[in-house]
């Protein structure tokens, strides 16, 4: 596991509204109406995010290049750190051990460990299998495993409903600098005891959407659709209130990054990859 490396290497020191740009043919001051009023455009959860005002320093010694298993890495100030690929997720067997930072591990918080963001920081993840998403306070180093990007505490795994799984695909978006404490906080269907994600309302062929916006306005969904395209569709048999603008299906989870990269390019930077099944 990172943290066990980390101590080897160190010497045991170890849906608020998304932003998005304006329609075609919709006048700038209504837009903005629009948003304000809406219950959220892909994440209407944006205005719970932590507002850090007091940012804790980086910790002397963890932006240095290291080396685990022959690899080396560099720590950096990334802002627009956005990347998808696998968690996973370590607990008991590390529970009240020093973090990279010097904090003690406590496995029901939400906290994780990157290999390269500065620490301590502060990080989006959602479950792309269901929708879930939290802020965690990244305090570690790792995980150092191939093809995996963040290792979640038990409790941010058990909060993206990742426990059983042990591994899962998220999206990872790099938020800033931690406060001097804390941070992490649940958003989008990650409230214990909350039923996950529904699959996407439409039932054609295909087990993979992309989830462009979510409005409390039907007639805006309608617009956003109209603008994206043959494929887009919008959902509104929930039970929250909102429509959902998805575009698909499509048959496997490369084919749907690929769109979701193409919604992102025309404007709707938060655009969510979700799976049907």
């Amino acid at each position: 596991m990172s943290l066990a490396m980390l101590i080897a290497f160190k010497g045991g020191d170890m849906a608020g509204n998304i932003p998005m740009k304006a329609l075609r043919g919709v006048a700038v001051a209504a837009l903005l109406s629009l948003v304000a009023a809406c219950a959220g455009v892909a994440r209407p959860e944006a205005s719970r995010l932590p507002v850090v005002t007091d940012p804790a320093p980086i910790v002397s010694g963890t932006m240095r290049r290291y080396q685990v298993r022959g690899r080396w890495y560099q720590p950096a100030e990334q802002p627009g750190y956005d990347e998808t690929g696998l968690a996973s997720w370590y607990g008991e067997q590390f529970n009240g051990r020093p973090t990279a930072t010097g904090e003690r591990f406590d496995m029901h918080a939400l906290t994780a460990a990157h290999k390269t963001l500065p620490l301590p920081g502060l990080v989006e993840v959602t479950n792309l299998a269901n929708g879930r998403r939290i802020v965690v306070r990244v305090n570690d180093r790792g995980p150092f495993v191939d093809n995996r990007i963040i290792d979640l505490s038990r409790g941010s795994a058990e909060a993206l409903g990742m426990l059983n799984a042990g591994v899962g695909e998220v999206r990872v978006r790099y938020l800033g600098r931690a406060p001097r404490t804390g941070g992490g906080t649940t958003l989008q269907y990650a409230a214990a005891g909350q039923a996950p994600a529904q699959r996407p309302g439409p039932s054609a062929r295909g087990d993979y959407w992309i989830q462009a916006g979510a409005f409390s306005d039907r007639r805006a969904a309608r617009r956003v659709a109209d603008e994206l395209g043959d494929r887009a569709s919008v959902d509104g048999d929930r039970n929250d209130g909102l429509f959902r603008v998805l575009v698909g299906p499509w048959p496997d989870p490369n084919a749907a990054e690929r769109s979701r990269q193409a919604v992102i390019a025309r404007g709707y930077a938060d655009a969510l990859l979700i799976s049907a099944r």
